[in-house]
């Protein structure tokens, strides 16, 4: 409510729109080199690498660009216009500008008009050039240029281009999703020859691809029909199966790698129970709370799995939000 004394971390925002209320960047007010730190803090509290030696098996943060990148953007509307909410609020701030969401997306919230739509889903390809905008209700008019699709989109990242329909999970930056692959590609090499993969929570197929193509036999499971969809154009060419199914009800093949991007909530004791049916030798898990890090760091230990060195990457400078990226291997 009141700064009575200013960390020597505090600064001023440096988009001018949080002065004006919107609350989707809660850490602006944060010099960024801090934000790591504090980030890196979290990380190590969850995972008990905070003192002695434990801190050499966390990894240096992979640091990505703090402004223009966000590819993925979900605004509410109000009086036609987009706009972001305040913090902790429903309240709807309509802006001018936005530090975070990349250049082609600036104009849709800034200039697209949305009708009588409550929220707007915007989504483009920064490196194809391709954006789309989906409101909510789907029937509400809009008013964007002409090239905005409404059904899907492709962007390249990790050496390949993917199909992203409009209401599938896809990371929020491509340089984002070149930092987790190829932190996935170097964990999985650790323990050729490569052999049998599954990639759990596996959404277009990104972590099912990069995998296929150094020679592993990968079966790819979401529960999302659109993902799915999108996954079985991704991975057409590849030694790869792709399954719809709930993760925590699936049985697994016996496998030598399991990799898991399970949402905010994590995989929970069931999802570690398919992890440890699968009978893995590593276990790589990309985890974005720090809450459910610290709860599934603990289940896959008492499963049999010792974490042998995580990797944090910034893909949401400006906030709170972390991401992580932890090996973890049989210890039997």
């Amino acid at each position: 409510m009141e700064v009575i004394e200013a960390s020597p971390n505090r600064v001023d925002p440096p988009c001018s729109e949080v002065s004006r209320g919107c609350g989707a960047c809660q850490w602006q007010h944060i010099d960024l080199e801090a934000q790591r730190e504090y980030k890196r803090e979290l990380i190590a509290a969850a995972l008990g690498l905070s003192n002695g030696p434990e801190e050499a098996r966390l990894r240096p943060t992979v640091v990505l660009a703090p402004t223009g990148f966000r590819t993925t953007v979900h605004a509410a509307v109000t009086n036609t216009r987009a706009g972001f909410r305040r913090y902790r609020s429903h309240r709807v701030v309509p802006v001018d500008g936005c530090l975070v969401a990349h250049p082609l997306l600036v104009e849709l919230i800034t200039h697209g008009t949305y009708g009588d739509a409550s929220e707007v889903l915007l989504r483009c390809g920064a490196r194809t050039g391709e954006r789309l905008a989906m409101p909510t209700p789907r029937a509400a008019k809009i008013d964007v240029p002409d090239d905005v699709r409404v059904d899907h989109i492709h962007e390249l990242a990790a050496g390949r281009e993917w199909r992203i329909s409009a209401r599938s999970f896809f990371q929020t930056r491509p340089d984002g999703i070149d930092a987790l692959a190829a932190a996935v590609i170097t964990a999985a090499a650790e323990i050729e020859p490569a052999g049998r993969a599954l990639d759990l929570y596996s959404g277009v197929g990104v972590f099912a691809g990069v995998l296929a193509e150094v020679g592993w036999s990968v079966t790819a499971v979401e529960s999302d029909h659109n993902a799915v969809d999108d996954a079985r154009t991704n991975l057409r060419q590849f030694d790869a199966l792709t399954v719809r199914a709930d993760v925590t009800t699936w049985k697994p093949p016996l496998s030598d790698l399991v990799v898991a991007d399970p949402s905010r909530a994590g995989l929970d004791k069931r999802g570690v129970e398919v992890v440890t049916r699968s009978g893995a030798r590593r276990v790589i898990l990309i985890s974005c709370d720090a809450t459910s890090l610290r709860r599934d760091a603990a289940l896959l230990q008492r499963s049999g799995y010792t974490l042998s060195y995580a990797t944090p990457v910034d893909l949401f400078p400006h906030t709170f939000h972390v991401e992580v990226v932890g090996v973890y291997d049989r210890s039997d």
